[in-house]
């Protein structure tokens, strides 16, 4: 049976959240642990393109794409027809035991667009923060040493080396301590605050690298070249490339962490093209498979070769279901050239929020690129972050229909991550959602003063 389409239009035909999806709640609280707090309140019944429908008929817009996912949206037709056809033939036989073609084939399709010049290999795994797990083994077999560089305002995930890796406690890593040894932090490039030129950036931080640790012990610097969770932070020009050419000169790998900025989500293939670097390892996830569960570490294929036969896979990893929406999502990309289109979801957020500016000086910066998006709001006059406005606003979206995420070390960032499929009147109807919910936050500080 054919499933109509989903109107791509917002509507609220009950409050949010309504009475099936409070109900849903209560089971949620009651089976769930609070750990897991999902923030919009509403519960999903349908997705495509970029709408959400909820299980008490509600559409709302998506402006999160389940965190940089559904880029080419939930339930892409040439998708879902790739997984249904790879369910019927087979859905597992772990591909370290009797292997399958479309492992091979993802894998030399990600050899054709990554940024690495050369013949690259491939493993696929489950998720980001294991794909940034298996990088570092590499890392580590390749150049037998042992430390791991990072960044201030990083993220790489929730495992417990990954926790080591990423910057913010709360609330990634509070109480969850001890994390795996020879991880450090150095400072990187954070434009909006340090002001500092990408080349006095990457002094900083080359100097802090041969300081703390030395190159001799150094393995790898792992950077995701737009800085996710740490705000959208783009570094300043020329930081990344003096920083690379640092490591190609001391014998250290340059990891790049693409799993949110991957798969034509800031308007190329990966970002690291448009800060003109060739990493030695890139870790993918997130876009890669249109919503299934796959991530991948691609590398130069004398790095990947380094580790001894059985050292890397895993039970799961290159599932044949995700495989085949990994191979499906990556043609309608191509197909449907979803990275220019990216670059105009760019321009629309950009130029909104430009004119938001210019009469509300909390919106201290506008950052980003493609489909990967921010504003920062800080007090006009201090620079100090807002995160309570940024909350209240990302609540108040909510309500009114508008999955909206948030973002930043501070907490003070709103983060635009919208399927790139996303329908240009739509995008545009959430966004004004937003900015009338910040016009009205005005008002009542203007009435709070004056009273």
């Amino acid at each position: 049976m054919t499933r109509e389409p989903l109107e791509q239009s917002r509507k609220l035909v009950t409050e949010l959240p309504g009475p099936k999806a409070r109900q849903l709640r209560e089971q949620l609280e009651t089976y769930v642990p609070k750990a897991v707090s999902p923030s919009t309140p509403a519960f999903v019944a349908r997705a495509e393109g970029g709408i959400v429908e909820d299980v008490d008929g509600n559409r709302l817009i998506d402006l999160g794409a389940g965190i940089a996912v559904t880029t080419v949206g939930a339930s892409h037709p040439k998708v879902v027809e790739a997984v249904k056809a790879q369910v019927e033939d087979f859905t597992h036989t772990c591909f370290m035991v009797t292997p399958y073609e479309s492992y091979a084939q993802l894998a030399q399709k990600l050899d054709e667009i990554v940024p690495i010049s050369g013949q690259t290999r491939t493993v696929l795994l489950n998720s980001g923060a294991e794909a940034v797990e298996n990088a570092v083994k590499v890392a580590r077999a390749y150049t037998g040493k042992q430390a791991i560089a990072a960044f201030d305002n990083a993220y790489h995930g929730r495992t417990t080396l990954t926790m080591g890796l990423t910057a913010k406690n709360m609330p990634y890593k509070d109480s969850f301590g001890p994390f795996a040894s020879e991880l450090y932090r150095v400072p990187g490039s954070y434009p909006f605050r340090d002001g500092l030129p990408g080349e006095e950036a990457a002094a900083r931080t080359i100097e802090a690298l041969e300081i703390q640790i030395g190159a001799n012990n150094l393995a790898a610097v792992i950077m995701e070249p737009i800085q996710g969770e740490g705000g959208f932070i783009e570094p300043a020009v020329g930081f990344l490339a003096k920083v690379v050419d640092w490591c190609n000169a001391n014998g250290v790998l340059f990891i790049a962490d693409e799993v949110q900025t991957g798969f034509v989500r800031t308007g190329t293939w990966f970002a690291s093209e448009a800060q003109g670097i060739e990493p030695d390892l890139i870790t993918m996830a997130k876009g890669i498979a249109g919503g299934m569960p796959l991530s991948a570490v691609t590398g130069r294929a004398e790095l990947m070769d380094s580790v001894h036969a059985g050292g890397l896979g895993g039970t799961y990893g290159g599932n044949p279901v995700a495989v085949a929406a990994g191979l499906a999502s990556i043609a309608v990309m191509e197909e449907e050239n979803l990275a220019a289109k990216a670059l105009r979801i760019e321009e629309i957020i950009t130029e909104h929020f430009a004119a938001v500016q210019q009469d509300d000086a909390r919106v201290g910066e506008i950052r980003g690129r493609g489909a990967m998006m921010a504003v920062e709001f800080v007090d006009p006059e201090t620079k100090a972050p807002l995160a309570d406005l940024v909350n209240e606003v990302a609540v108040a979206a909510r309500k009114q229909g508008v999955i909206t995420l948030t973002a930043g070390t501070y907490g003070n960032v709103l983060r635009f991550l919208p399927p790139v499929v996303i329908g240009e009147d739509l995008l545009k109807e959430g966004l004004s959602v937003i900015t009338d919910i910040l016009a009205e936050t005005r008002t009542q500080n203007r009435q709070t003063i004056d009273a």
